[in-house]
């Protein structure tokens, strides 16, 4: 009898060890994904998620993807770049553009009136990363995608049709480049990042903001100004992204947990968060007309005059990389003919 309940107490605490085991082997990592933008906000809610959802299903439930959007682990937007780097986050979504000029190449993609498409220019993108940046720029931290936004625009307190309508207004920009492109066209240059422009047009901080369509809803920018001015063919601008993870954090996974995060980034995950982002561009302008707001779009023979001005930056951008000892011309050489290349079969992620 001894003999008997001596085994079944064996097997009872074997059989509790197993299923501890399996419980804890359900959950072997816990990542936090840090951003700027509310939740409900296109781009965690049509892209970080499907992404953080993904990475979990392949997984088998072994990594666990804790989301903070609005900043709730601290900070400001233009230290989400370092939050990666120093492990306080262990994965990003950022601008790269909030930290200006520290990774200058990526300034490529934001010259005016260079991109046409979203998915062309995101797999460009990519393309170069890996090429020129992944081992410079970007060697402090493991990048997961690199996209861009759709068209940028603006989105004023009164109609702006041609440059001279911009004369004494102030305009929030959201990089370097596109703060330049303010100056020339003769408005008055305001960084801030974008959680900051409800409050700036609210207050009258600023005039208007540059962004694209797809944030506008989430910011409520329609109901705080009425005018809205797109540019027909390549767009006035775009910024650039990044999806960046701490390198530590990566390095400590195990390989088969890193394969996981890596079949769902990279190429084809860029090119489906930039095609994504610039697709919700068409329900975000919907809400604008139908609240009557006024939209006005600049035809591609009309900015042509908007070129004239800002056309010079690349010629400026040149030098600039020059002094910084990168060959910029050659940059943007690469990043047409790379966005030249792009064929929508490219785009299988959501496939």
């Amino acid at each position: 009898m001894t003999t008997r309940r001596t085994l079944l107490g064996t097997a009872a605490a074997a059989l509790t060890a197993a299923v501890l085991g399996t419980a804890a082997m359900a959950q072997e990592v816990t990542l936090t994904l840090h951003q700027f933008l509310p939740a409900q906000a296109n781009v965690p809610k049509l892209v970080l998620d499907v992404w953080a959802d993904r990475v979990e299903e392949a997984s088998g439930g072994r990594i666990d993807i804790e989301r903070y959007p609005s900043m709730q682990l601290g900070g400001t937007p233009p230290e989400l770049m370092d939050q990666a780097i120093d492990g306080i986050a262990d994965v990003v979504w950022t601008v790269v553009g909030y930290t200006p000029g520290r990774f200058p190449s990526t300034e490529v993609f934001e010259l005016p009136f260079m991109v046409s498409d979203a998915r062309a220019a995101s797999y460009a993108y990519w393309k170069m990363f890996e090429e020129h940046m992944k081992d410079g720029e970007f060697a402090d931290v493991k990048i997961l995608g690199t996209w861009v936004h759709g068209p940028g625009m603006f989105h004023t307190n009164k109609p702006v049709a041609v440059p001279a309508d911009l004369q004494g207004m102030k305009i929030r920009g959201g990089s370097r480049l596109v703060n330049d492109l303010l100056g020339r066209v003769g408005a008055e240059a305001i960084g801030m990042p974008v959680p900051a422009i409800p409050e700036g047009l609210s207050k009258g901080v600023i005039d208007g903001t540059t962004i694209p369509w797809e944030v506008t809803s989430a910011l409520k920018v329609p109901e705080l100004v009425k005018n809205h001015t797109e540019f027909e063919g390549p767009a006035l601008y775009n910024l650039t992204f990044v999806l960046a993870m701490n390198k530590d954090k990566y390095d400590s996974l195990p390989d088969d947990l890193k394969a996981v995060i890596d079949s769902q980034s990279g190429l084809a995950f860029s090119i489906f968060a930039g095609g994504t982002q610039a697709d919700a561009d068409g329900p975000a302008r919907q809400i604008a007309v139908n609240m009557g707001n006024t939209i006005v779009t600049v035809s591609e023979e009309q900015a042509k005059e908007w070129d004239a001005l800002v056309n010079p930056i690349y010629e400026t951008w040149v030098a600039d990389m020059q002094g910084k000892g990168i060959d910029g011309q050659a940059l943007i050489d690469e990043a047409r003919a790379l966005m030249a290349e792009y064929d929508p079969s490219m785009d299988t992620y959501a496939k």
